[in-house]
């Protein structure tokens, strides 16, 4: 009797979630439902861009440089849904920075592409020699400038030979790190294996605290990042003008659209793994709370609708630009510091902590 008293003491001492299994609930959802199904899509939608830029370069027309510029976009945009998930493969073998290195505040990788570009350097249009250069030249945002710089428009016609290949080479790199992120979340005893099922003998994750810790951390992280590296600094802030050319993929025209990728990736995270409301019931109004302030991203985003340069000019897109930094900060606050308050987790200084 004594002993059944003791086990229940220690029972009634735990946290509340953790006398019923769903914080597994809420690993199993976050990696099976979101995770890995946003690798898979950022997989093919990178397959679909190296095999549109090996269409433009056998057969160079303003019909496939569309088509590039269409799977361009989509698979940005599937990565900007990913970007936020710094754990686990995207962060081995230094593939943030080989899929895109931003911000590029000093212009070293404009410069080292237009080198590339004005040189016809040859082994930057093999996919093994480019692997071996500077980061900033091989992804994203050096294959927005090969699509969308200056000069781009040769790529139509047999002039743009060169040049094709250099971006047929870059999005052949960009195909194979998203073959190995998404293999990376499907590998044996693996990220998705650790945090799902957490274990005292694992170095990364002992615990279900320490997993629930990840995924509120990777959305808190991720809110910091799109707000201070992504918004920030293109936009007016007290005396200092707007730099919209400090936006990424200006270019392109994506900067807004890159933008709402990461925050609905974020978005979703939260939504489909049930975090916010796995808490006790005096907590239970944050779910909508944090919901709430997601809508509010989302319609500040819809308001700007003007080429980026155009958007920081322009009154009412400024302002709902301004308003998108409150509203990031708000969900920062209540997703880093709330939500992490009412799961009893300790979420951790911010990634961007030093830059």
């Amino acid at each position: 009797m004594r002993k059944l008293l003791a086990l229940l003491l220690m029972v009634l001492a735990q946290p509340a979630w953790a006398q019923s299994p769903t914080p597994g609930t809420v690993l199993d959802a976050a990696v099976n439902q979101v995770i890995r199904p946003a690798m898979a899509e950022f997989k093919r939608s990178a397959s679909g861009l190296e095999s549109a830029m090996g269409g433009l370069c056998v057969l160079p027309s303003v019909d496939t440089l569309a088509v590039a510029h269409r799977q361009f976009e989509q698979a940005a945009l599937a990565y900007g849904g990913i970007e936020f998930i710094r754990i686990g493969p995207l962060m081995e073998e230094n593939r943030v920075d080989r899929l895109l290195f931003f911000p590029d505040r000093k212009g070293i990788g404009l410069r080292q592409v237009q080198a590339i570009l004005a040189e016809k350097d040859a082994t930057a249009s093999s996919v093994t020699s480019l692997r071996e250069k500077s980061v900033a030249a091989q992804g994203f945002g050096a294959l927005e400038f090969v699509l969308y710089g200056t000069g781009a428009e040769e790529l139509s016609t047999v002039e743009g030979q060169f040049r094709c290949r250099y971006g047929q080479a870059i999005a052949a790199n960009v195909s194979s790190i998203a073959d190995e992120l998404a293999m990376g979340w499907y590998r044996y005893d693996g990220v998705a294996a650790h945090l799902t099922r957490p274990d005292p003998s694992y170095a990364d994750y002992r615990t279900p605290i320490e997993a629930l810790e990840q995924i509120v951390g990777l959305v808190s992280h991720g809110i910091e990042g799109t707000r201070d590296a992504r918004i920030k600094p293109f936009i007016a802030n007290g005396d200092a003008a707007a730099k919209p050319k400090q936006a990424l993929f200006w270019r392109s025209g994506l900067t807004m659209a890159m933008i709402e990728a990461n925050v609905e990736g974020m978005r979703r995270l939260i939504e489909v793994s049930g975090i916010a409301r796995e808490v006790e019931e005096k907590d239970k109004a944050l779910d909508n709370s944090i919901a709430f302030e997601f809508s509010n991203a989302q319609r500040a985003i819809d308001l700007v609708t003007l080429p980026v340069e155009q958007a920081v000019a322009d009154e009412k897109q400024a302002h709902a630009l301004d308003y998108l930094v409150l509203v990031t900060g708000s969900l920062q606050n209540q997703i880093g510091e709330q939500l992490s308050a009412a799961l009893g987790l300790s979420v951790g200084f911010s990634s961007l902590d030093g830059d």
